[in-house]
């Protein structure tokens, strides 16, 4: 008997795809995604970008420059989109639009006070930082202290040689002599491997991180990330439940026959849908940003038109996809198998669950391919980034374009109820 059971059930789950693909690929496509966030970080495949500004022109700012582009973990950038060298003010923008999350900032005189006055005497070099990235700033950091310990030992002790000088007298030609031969083998020795047993500690230079957020002043901005990421999730998930409702289970109750066997076609039945379906996940965007700016402060109001035009092609293109896969769908069960497995992904790639700047840049890449990733970046500009309105254009150009896309699937596919 109990063999029996066991061969039914074998059965039943041998004919059900999406019992199949929540059972074993689901589990894997989640394992997939968080070992590459979590697991790649830190053995090289993941990179950050960074801008780099030499105020400085000096031998030190040249190795320093140099040092960072050899990091694996690095992607320097010296430039803006149209090949002019980044300034200050260039790399300060390059933050704040999001296309890199530190610039670093070589300022004139680094080379010349480097090591004259003891430790923490160079001028300071800044990190112009988007501290909404937790990782990025500190790596910078670090790898940069790494290659200054390893580019420039020689410098710090030619600045100190001067200082010595200063206050205590010259040098003998001997003095000097030996010296100018030990350079040489100083640097090439803290050039070597740690294991080498060379300490380099006292040459750190003097750094600055600089928030170019402001987010000491917005701590609610931070909240709409939050508010954002788990708002488009769940709004897919009401908008396909929403869908299936409408038109799965008037087809089994036969009300959809009857609503089209009366003047009613099949565009104006989906369109009227769409609509109810795109007010209703606007609402519930807006409940969430209440809350938000009710409970943890964030700036809603101060930010309403991005946040209307955001909420409104979020909504619709959500809506649209509902639709869709409603009408892919034989069934509400089938419609909730596969609708759960395409929505966890999309959010799980797209930044829902986590930030993508913790993901590589593949992956990021990959998140593109997401309803979730375009929503997210257009509410992060309004917020964050307090981009201006026709900033938001392709965020907007291409949820406008998903839900013209999703739509026409939505009625091609709705042709097999015409034909009943």
């Amino acid at each position: 008997m109990i063999g029996t059971l066991l061969k039914a059930g074998w059965l039943n789950l041998r004919r059900d795809r999406v019992a199949q693909a929540l059972t074993f690929l689901l589990p894997i496509v989640f394992f997939s995604i968080f070992a590459s966030v979590f697991g790649g970080q830190g053995d090289g495949t993941s990179r950050i970008r960074v801008g780099v500004v030499d105020e400085d022109h000096s031998e030190l700012s040249a190795r320093i420059i140099a040092g960072l582009e050899k990091e694996t973990a690095l992607r320097v950038r010296h430039a803006t989109d149209d090949g002019v060298a980044l300034d200050r003010q260039s790399g300060e923008q390059l933050v704040k639009n999001g296309d890199v999350p530190v610039t670093v900032v070589i300022p004139a005189g680094t080379g010349e006070s480097f090591g004259a006055a003891g430790f923490g005497s160079a001028a300071k070099i800044q990190l112009l930082a988007d501290v909404s990235d937790r990782i990025a700033p500190q790596m910078v950091l670090g790898l940069l202290q790494k290659v200054t310990m390893t580019a420039a030992p020689d410098l710090m002790m030619r600045g100190g040689m001067k200082q010595f000088e200063q206050h205590a007298g010259a040098l003998t030609p001997q003095q000097r002599q030996a010296i100018d031969e030990w350079l040489p083998r100083l640097k090439t020795e803290a050039q070597a491997p740690a294991a080498a047993g060379n300490d380099t500690s006292g040459m750190m230079l003097t750094t600055e991180v600089v928030d170019v957020m402001a987010s000491g002043t917005r701590r609610g901005s931070l909240i709409s990330f939050y508010a954002a990421g788990i708002g488009v999730m769940f709004l897919l998930f009401s908008c396909v439940a929403g869908a299936g409702g409408a038109l799965l289970d008037e087809q089994e109750a036969g009300t959809l026959e009857r609503l089209l066997s009366t003047r009613l076609g099949m565009f104006q039945l989906l369109l009227g849908k769409w609509l109810f379906l795109a007010l209703v996940g606007a609402a519930q965007l807006t409940v969430m940003f209440l809350w938000g700016r009710l409970m943890f402060g964030l700036p809603l109001f101060s930010h309403l038109p991005g946040f209307v035009v955001m909420t409104a092609v979020t909504a619709g293109a959500a809506a649209a996809l509902g639709l869709v896969l409603a009408t892919i769908a034989k069934s509400r069960a089938q419609l909730s198998g596969f609708s759960t497995i395409l929505i966890l992904t999309m959010s799980a790639l797209g930044g829902s669950m986590f930030p993508r700047f913790l993901m590589s840049e593949t992956m990021q890449k990959f998140g593109l391919l997401t309803f979730n990733g375009w929503a997210l970046d257009g509410y992060l500009k309004v917020f964050w980034r307090e981009a201006a309105l026709w900033q938001l254009w392709p965020q907007v150009l291409v949820l406008v374009a998903l839900t013209v896309a999703f739509f026409t699937g939505a009625r091609l596919l709705a042709r097999r109820w015409e034909s009943v």
